[in-house]
């Protein structure tokens, strides 16, 4: 059987990274700090085993923030273009969390939930057949096995 391998990177292209296991799931989040971080409506989040990432090319720099749930966020990005790549929580030290959109391709892409729906903007279009939380998930187990699910 083949490994999965996904690509992505940077705006600039100084970072570059490989995915080399299947994704656990696809969520968007639709809190305050992903909406401000993205400069849009929602951030998307891949969530992928910790050990199959693999930064290929370049450094990224961190940065830490509370989250809306109250815990810590470790950011990683470019420092020279400020693309933000991921997510590290310090509460699950078993995955992170790739921003879909620095894929190379993004097509295949179909989120299965949202996060924080109580702050998503009123113009946006919630499907009922995604897993909805109007806050952070106690558990998102569920998440990943709608994605293992999908069509």
């Amino acid at each position: 059987m083949a490994i999965a391998s996904y690509t992505g990177g940077c705006q600039c292209g100084k970072i570059r990274y490989e995915i080399r296991a299947e994704p656990l799931t696809l969520y968007l989040c639709h809190c305050k700090e992903c909406q401000k971080q993205s400069s849009s409506a929602f951030g998307m989040s891949l969530t992928v085993p910790r050990n199959a990432v693999a930064i290929v090319q370049g450094q990224l720099k961190a940065w830490t923030r509370q989250a809306d749930s109250g815990r810590e966020v470790i950011c990683m990005f470019c420092g020279d273009c400020g693309t933000r790549i991921l997510h590290d929580r310090s509460y699950n030290r078993e995955t992170v969390n790739i921003k879909a959109g620095t894929l190379d391709d993004t097509s295949w892409l179909r989120p299965v939930g949202n996060l924080w729906t109580r702050s998503a903007q009123p113009w946006v279009s919630i499907s009922d057949r995604a897993l909805n939380y109007e806050g952070q998930p106690e558990d998102i187990r569920p998440l990943w096995e709608k994605w293992s699910q999908r069509e």
